[in-house]
């Protein structure tokens, strides 16, 4: 495909962004709608499951249908993945329940995982290595745009329409993506010696799901330790070693072994590991700061959030620009990681005088240390492989960046949460010690506060108890001062964590991360060994 006239490949392109910017946006679009659609349909204890069920079957979607397309063509796979997750959509917006909802957000995930999957494993399929760079950034790049106008637009749509058109809003921009994909997208033969995988792909499924679960259920719904979390940590493990075997016998691995001999490959999974625990651990809690310490409403919050994304967009950008230019990659991408530890290191100094414009800052710093770095790991591990390894080597990238995303959130939500209540408690003693005719009730009232989520609502907590003596109010808003500061100590150790682990990244890029000669062409066959020596 790589051979295809330069405005037939832009064309392509064009088809596979619009896919991808159609799954992207229907993701953005729900974190912000979704408060309105629970207090439509009710059960709220399940509020997580609506976001989980998608990272689960998008996750493993995207594995296995990685060796798929090596052996049956990208085109298939990403048609199939744009009807699915149009199907998906559709289901959602005539949801009755929470777990019909949750049903259809699966289904809606196994599309996603299949577009996200083939999609960046196109631009393989397109281009040659070095002129991956600035393609992938821009690919990057469309996940920031989503990320701009997804939430503002959900937001809009609750507000002035029926929550149903969120999920709706975008299916006739599918419909449009599919056709140009249907009859732009060039079809390959089968190749026909090539068998599928099935006990590999149950086994790693077995090994990836209870994984992700594990770490999404830890230090929330159950205890580190509790028989529920260790049980499943023991499944993977065993699946794990039932996986390995069988890979090791099979014809045709659903996730070729063999590759991990590359190191390239092997330490960009690695760094990607550590990359996606730090972006997603740390910036999943920055709308918390801004809201909870620094007292910024719900809408500003989002205006200070958006130049991440927009530092995002133009670091990626110009990342690819400079990658296809030059060849080069290593010093680019050391430069990245150093640009976002050094963001969340700032971050871990802000505190609850903090102004917007500093946090703007220190956004703006992140998001263009993550918009040089992201696209970079994709294409060294592509670049390491063979050619017909390209769909598995792509959706491996993806698998181990989820898999750092969800094991980055769960142990900086155990960071903050552990912090938070350490230091609240400690304080809150202090206030008790040196307040006199302290009663029962405003002991009680305390606990009851002892909720970081209070602090996102405070004109609505402090209305709760206007009714109380003026003496009670004056120590409840002292209450409310201390919850803010231990928000902001606990929110510091996870922007720190979040720091250590880029720059875990950052010294495992400098001393392990080979650069080798980035290919000219798809058909240039580099053998392995060459190539991790």
């Amino acid at each position: 495909m790589e051979h295809l006239e330069l405005r037939r490949k832009i064309i392509i392109m064009i088809s596979i962004m619009a896919a991808m910017l159609f799954a992207a946006l229907n993701q953005t679009i729900v974190g912000t709608s979704l408060p309105r659609i629970i207090a439509d349909l009710g059960g709220i204890e399940y509020y997580s499951w609506v976001f989980t069920i998608f990272m689960l079957t998008s996750s493993i979607t995207a594995i296995l249908v990685g060796k798929l397309s090596d052996i049956y063509g990208r085109k298939p796979f990403i048609l199939i993945g744009i009807g699915v997750f149009t199907v998906g959509s559709l289901l959602c917006g005539v949801s009755d329940s929470i777990l019909e909802l949750i049903l259809y957000r699966g289904i809606q995930g196994f599309g996603g995982g299949m577009i996200m999957s083939t999609a960046f494993t196109a631009v393989g399929d397109l281009f040659s290595p070095r002129e991956r760079g600035k393609w992938q950034g821009i690919m990057s790049s469309v996940f920031g745009l989503a990320s701009v106008f997804g939430p503002t637009l959900g937001g809009y749509i609750v507000d002035h329409f029926h929550w149903h058109w969120v999920f709706w809003i975008f299916l006739p921009f599918g419909l449009v993506a599919f056709a140009a994909i249907y009859f732009l997208f060039p079809s390959v033969q089968r190749k026909e010696k090539e068998s599928i995988d099935y006990t590999g792909s149950l086994l790693l499924t077995i090994t990836v799901v209870p994984l992700l679960l594990s770490f999404t259920w830890a230090g929330n719904q159950y205890e580190w330790l509790s028989p529920e979390i260790i049980g499943l940590f023991g499944v993977t493990i065993v699946a794990l070693f039932l996986f390995i075997r069988t890979e090791k016998r099979v014809a045709s691995p659903v996730l070729p072994l063999e590759m991990f001999k590359n190191k390239v490959f092997t330490i960009s999974n690695i760094i990607g590991l550590f990359l996606g625990a730090g972006m997603f651990g740390s910036i999943m809690y920055m709308p918390f700061f801004i809201q909870g310490v620094m007292g910024t409403s719900a809408t500003k919050s989002g205006f200070v959030m958006m130049p991440l994304t927009l530092a995002m967009v133009a670091g990626s950008t110009i990342s690819g620009q400079i990658i296809t230019k030059t060849g080069k990659y290593k010093k680019l991408a050391l430069l990245g990681l150093f640009i976002m530890a050094s963001g969340m290191t700032s971050m871990h100094f802000m505190d609850t005088e903090t102004t917007n414009i500093t946090a703007t800052l220190n956004m703006i710093l992140v998001g263009t240390g993550l918009g040089i770095t992201f696209p970079i790991f994709t294409l060294t591990v592509q670049n390491a492989v063979e050619h017909k390894y390209l769909g598995v080597s792509t959706s491996s990238v993806q698998l181990f960046r989820q898999l750092g995303g969800t094991i980055g959130v769960s142990i900086m939500g155990s960071v903050m949460n552990n912090t938070l209540a350490d230091h609240f408690s400690e304080n809150s003693q202090k206030l008790i010690a040196s307040t006199p005719n302290v009663t029962p009730q405003m002991s009680e009232q305390i606990k009851e506060l002892a909720n970081p989520q209070v602090l996102l609502n405070q004109d609505a907590v402090m209305a709760k108890f206007s009714s109380l003596p003026p003496e009670s109010v004056v120590f409840l808003k002292q209450v409310m001062e201390i919850l803010r500061e231990s928000l902001s100590y606990a929110l510091n150790g996870v922007f720190l964590t979040g720091a250590l682990v880029i720059g875990t990244a950052l010294l495992l890029t400098f001393f392990f991360l080979k650069e080798i000669p980035l290919r000219t062409s798809n058909e240039s066959k580099a053998k392995l060994k060459d190539q991790s020596a």
